[in-house]
């Protein structure tokens, strides 16, 4: 055994403690979702935020966007040089974000129908009016996809364009663990006996996913303990991380028995509010978003929807990155972000 190379080892080791504990002093709090934005629209916990612009949008017909129920959006604006919603600001669109709060144990109750034709449609039926137009642009990001995908089936005449990223359609490949996993659970026992989806519960399962990864990430932070950006950069992802909202336990039923265990969506089965939802309703211009390497939502899941819908002018876009990367990565920043602002702005024209 090399007991001076262990010595080495020990003293480097305590050299950058004492680098991280110098460096975390220095820092007074972690702020994520810092692009100014203004509240416009509020409905029970549900908000409706308009990102402020000092100069008029070069697209002319404003963006809604949507993400998952069961994270913050703040990832979508996680620091001034990672954020997709800046970065689309930038490039000239006029963005609206849903904010869905934080249900509890009142809440227990609401169903998909609240939230998509309650809530959602509120927020789109309030821009509309607002602008005096008759249809909006439409983003959805993951679990936000998948519902803004069945709003868009639902009420096609709203919607000038759709955009989803990373989104799960299909639900029946067994190349991710969650999708396994939700074959097994007994929902209705979790509801009935939680009332509300605790978040705990929710990372848990997403940690388990790829458990390497939380062990990982330490090692890197080691070495990068004493610079402060770097610092940053880990302490927002992990704020954001940890800052899970609880999930409607009747919404969550709904979404693990009929999409996860039945498929019905891409099948053709699914029903909202006694309403069959049509994909082939969708005729606007669609674009879907995946990353090739996302260990979350797979390919095939996202991809499955391209020949069920009705649009002619859709676009698949393959992001070579992961799940997260698509809103944090500097891909994200260089490409993606101006790509789908030009994409927007080019069938946005009153």
């Amino acid at each position: 055994m090399n007991f001076s190379g262990m010595v080495e080892e020990m003293g480097k080791t305590m050299s950058q403690l004492q680098k991280g504990y110098e460096t975390l002093q220095k820092i007074d709090k972690v702020e994520v979702g810092t692009t100014p934005k203004t509240l416009v629209w509020q409905q029970d916990k549900v908000k409706m935020y308009r990102y402020d612009r000092e100069t008029p949008a070069k697209c002319k017909i404003p963006v809604l966007v949507s993400f998952a129920m069961m994270n913050r959006h703040d990832v979508l604006d996680l620091q001034p040089d990672r954020s997709l919603m800046k970065k689309l600001l930038d490039e000239g669109l006029d963005i609206y974000i849903m904010d869905w709060g934080y249900p509890t144990k009142a809440d227990r109750y609401l169903t998909m129908e609240d939230y998509i034709d309650g809530y959602m449609n509120s927020a789109v039926d309030f821009i509309r009016r607002a602008h005096g137009i008759e249809k909006i642009n439409k983003m959805g990001i993951c679990q936000g996809g998948t519902f803004s995908t069945i709003y868009a089936a639902l009420y096609p005449h709203k919607l000038n364009t759709l955009t989803v990223y990373v989104a799960p359609f299909d639900f029946t490949t067994d190349k991710c663990m969650l999708y396994k996993w939700t074959k097994y659970i007994d929902v209705d026992t979790m509801v009935d006996s939680l009332g509300v989806i605790p978040a705990d519960m929710l990372n848990a399962g997403f940690g388990m996913l790829k458990p390497s990864m939380d062990i990982y990430k330490y090692f890197g932070v080691l070495d990068s303990l004493g610079d402060e950006a770097k610092i940053m950069n880990f302490l927002r992802m992990e704020y954001w991380k940890s800052d899970c909202p609880d999930l409607a336990g009747e919404l969550y039923r709904k979404y693990i028995k009929d999409l996860f265990r039945d498929n019905k969506l891409i099948k053709g089965e699914f029903e909202l509010g006694g309403r069959r939802v049509d994909l082939k309703n969708i005729t606007m211009p669609f674009l879907n978003i995946y990353a090739t390497e996302d260990n979350i939502i797979p390919n095939e899941s996202t991809i499955a929807i391209q020949d069920k819908i009705g649009s002619k002018d859709k676009e698949l876009y393959a992001f070579p990155g992961g799940h997260i990367g698509v809103f944090v990565g500097a891909r994200s920043q260089k490409e993606l972000g101006p790509n789908v602002a030009k994409w927007v702005t080019d069938r946005s024209k009153k």
